[in-house]
């Protein structure tokens, strides 16, 4: 869902933070397409280098077949072999050359050369398999599948177009020679391909501008976060320093004071801890405060001052730790065990007031 409050374009520190975490305009379809597109050009270049590598390996080959003695012998066999790897050397390694070079080319040209190690971090939701069938049945599948069903509308109406009107022409072909069908066959199948290839390439286009637009979007900033980061430049780096430590130690107060009214404290139990307000009014719990070692010990102990209820559940203390910020809801995948902590808490509390 687009945020309308993001109207100001993305400042070059904004940017650079997407590049680093790999966030950048991308589209397998284009690069497939010139993929494609180059080694079309490398097959229709090399085509009269491999009929005639391919030609003359055969005729190696029927020669030593027609020696079966030698054939079968160790030199031979090795005959044959190099006579193989030649002709495969001489015919697919040039494309395959020229493929991998422009695929290279094409990802440099488009994104640029940013490497990011920021999609190799562990991450427990990557494994979380409701994750995993959100990724497979969300919001987005239904656009993806429509987008692949028209890209293979669009490429199979143009081999139609292509090879429908060359039907009538069959009749034409009875009677002519091998050499002439050939020429005949391989002159329509070219057509077909390169008609084929230009419209993927233009598909490819099409998707790239549309990748660059949403990646734009995404990148965009409100005006309130273009002006603090404005003043942030403007400052020296001892005063931006000083402000950020303020700021983490206004906002670790703030978190330490929402301690006390905190439902229950999830632990892990001494790594990781974070606390869990539920009010009723909200649909899910919200994380007022979480924090990793000391910080961890340090609400710990606010909660255990206050009497807040400390649960050590480590699979959900470290899940929600990793994946959720403070003022944030629990997300849906999470709500089952969070749940099962808020219900033990609610019935020992219930206890505690009759007596049991």
């Amino acid at each position: 869902m687009p945020n309308h409050d993001k109207t100001e374009k993305a400042t070059p520190k904004r940017r650079q933070e997407a590049r680093r975490k790999g966030q950048v305009a991308k589209s397998p379809d284009f690069n497939a397409a010139v993929v494609i597109t180059v080694g079309l050009l490398g097959v229709a270049l090399t085509t009269s280098k491999f009929v005639n590598a391919t030609g003359n390996d055969m005729v190696s080959t029927f020669q030593l077949i027609a020696h079966p003695g030698a054939a079968t012998t160790a030199y031979g066999l090795h005959a044959l072999l190099d006579d193989a790897m030649s002709a495969v050397l001489a015919t697919v390694a040039p494309v395959a050359g020229a493929c991998l070079v422009a695929g290279i080319a094409v990802n440099l040209l488009t994104t640029g050369f940013h490497p990011s190690l920021h999609g190799l971090k562990p991450s427990l939701s990557k494994l979380n398999p409701i994750n995993g069938a959100k990724n497979l049945f969300g919001s987005r599948v239904p656009f993806e599948a429509a987008k692949n069903i028209v890209k293979v509308a669009v490429v199979g109406l143009v081999a139609a177009l292509t090879l429908i009107p060359q039907i009538t022409g069959l009749g034409a072909s009875v009677g002519v020679t091998p050499g002439a069908l050939g020429t005949l066959i391989s002159s329509s199948i070219t057509g077909m391909v390169e008609r084929c290839v230009a419209a993927y390439l233009l598909i490819g286009i099409v998707d790239f501008a549309w990748q660059r637009r949403r990646t734009e979007n995404q990148l965009k900033m409100t005006k309130q976060e273009v002006k603090e980061e404005g003043k942030q430049y403007q400052l020296p780096p001892e005063v931006r320093s000083a402000i950020r430590r303020r700021m983490m130690a206004t906002a670790r107060a703030r978190m330490m004071a929402a301690v006390p009214q905190a439902d229950v404290v999830v632990t892990n139990p001494t790594h990781f801890a974070v606390a869990l307000v539920y009010d009723g009014t909200k649909v899910a719990p919200e994380v007022v405060a979480k924090g990793q070692d000391l910080v961890a010990a340090q609400i710990r102990r606010i909660a255990d001052e206050h009497d807040v209820p400390i649960v050590a559940d480590p699979p959900l203390a470290r899940a929600l730790h990793g994946s959720v910020e403070i003022g944030e809801l629990v997300p849906e995948e999470l709500w089952g065990a969070v749940a099962q902590v808020l219900a033990f808490v609610y019935r020992v509390a219930r206890r505690r007031r009759v007596g049991v």
